[in-house]
């Protein structure tokens, strides 16, 4: 039996719980939003999922295409289907919820690109989002969900905004594979509307069979909310609810770590970085213990779980030798406690050989803690796709 399974995801966040992109832009109302995803493994039929899981109130669905992304903006001709929700061409989507398009016939190759335009005739109270985007969507004033080439009055749209995931009907027997992650994961500081997150680059090495869905929140947390709700507490969410869901790898707890142990200092430049981060300061036990419950939540349910070591930081403002000392202690229980059914081991493909507590310098964009295309190529490339068979 064939059956559904996701090949595309962006976690949902609140938007004032994200960076801070939708501060300032106009509210969403009678407008229509058209943003661009590229998929992992492909098939025969496709459905889209929209979100309103952090909105205050329902928004009216007015109207939903989906199609293959041309360059500027476009729809492919002939590619184009309407989306319909229990047959409806609009729907309602209540507060806190999820809604899902009925399925659509729409043959797609693997790492096809998807323009998905959805009109929102109301007012978007709340606006559950993606925050950062990476791939570029627009804004496009009233009902424009048909249009073939984007308006000249289109305007940046700066968040993934009300759609989570896109899963597909595939030609075989297939499963999925879930990055959980931070920033690293959610690919901040490589090339935006390049698909150089480390999750996406896996995909373009697996192929047709990688139905890969990148789960990163960036600034997200292991045992604590802050910037999104912890991995913890969106597992089931994000990770167990996922149709066709395989294999899952935690790539997160980097910033428990470093923002337990970075300077503290009411006037120092970090005061107000660290503010966004609420929570007592967690130990090295306390992240073991919180992997731990991961594993045990994925395997209750049949899941492999894989697990990547920390990467370096030395080098960023948020360095310390205390948190580069923890680091080292929960890399050392990741791979030698044989908890995970494997190890990822990033923090050896990015480590610089003369300097260990540091990204290697063409690996990291700048900043000495987020990739570069080459540091998430690298990351990728040293994944072992049998794991994934």
């Amino acid at each position: 039996m064939i059956d559904w399974v996701r090949s595309w995801g962006a976690s949902p966040q609140a938007a004032h719980d994200g960076l801070g992109s939708l501060d300032g832009h106009p509210p969403l109302a009678d407008v229509t939003l058209r943003q661009v995803v590229r998929i992992g493994g492909g098939g025969r039929r496709v459905r889209v999922r929209f979100t309103n899981e952090f909105g205050t109130a329902p928004f009216a669905l007015g109207a939903a295409r989906v199609g293959l992304a041309a360059p500027g903006g476009g729809v492919r001709p002939g590619s184009e289907r309407v989306l319909t929700f229990s047959g409806a061409p609009d729907v309602t989507v209540p507060a806190g919820a999820p809604i899902l398009s009925d399925p659509v016939d729409l043959p797609l190759p693997a790492l096809a690109k998807l323009s998905i335009s959805l009109y929102l005739p109301g007012r978007v109270e709340t606006c559950t989002c993606h925050d950062p985007a990476l791939e570029t969507g627009w804004t496009i004033p009233g009902d424009a969900v048909a249009a073939l080439a984007l308006p000249e009055n289109a305007e940046i749209l700066p968040v993934r905004a009300l759609i989570s995931a896109v899963e597909l009907l595939p030609d075989v027997p297939a499963t999925g594979i879930v990055v959980v992650g931070d920033s690293r994961t959610d690919g901040a500081g490589s090339t935006p509307d390049t698909n150089h997150s480390w999750p996406e680059l896996l995909a373009e090495r697996g192929g047709a069979a990688a139905y890969v869905s990148n789960q990163g929140i960036s600034g997200n947390r292991l045992l604590n909310d802050g910037i999104g709700a912890s991995a913890l507490a969106r597992f089931d969410r994000d990770v167990l609810a996922t149709p066709g869901l395989g294999h899952v790898v935690l790539s997160v707890g980097g910033n428990d770590i470093a923002i337990s142990y970075a300077p503290r200092d009411d006037d120092g430049p970090l005061a107000d970085f660290l503010k966004m981060f609420p929570g007592a300061p967690v130990t090295t036990d306390d992240v073991i213990a919180g992997y731990r419950q991961l594993i045990a939540r994925a395997h209750e349910r049949g899941v492999r779980v894989y697990a990547t070591t920390i990467a370096p930081y030395g080098g960023a403002e948020i360095h310390t030798p205390e948190g580069e000392s923890a680091r080292q202690r929960v890399n050392a229980w990741i791979r030698t406690s044989g908890a995970f059914d494997a190890v990822l081991d990033f923090d050896a493909v990015w480590r610089d050989p003369a300097h260990p507590g540091r990204i290697r310098d063409d690996f990291h964009c700048g900043d000495h803690l987020h990739g570069s295309d080459a540091g998430y190529r690298a990351l990728a490339d040293s994944v072992d796709l049998s794991l994934f068979g």
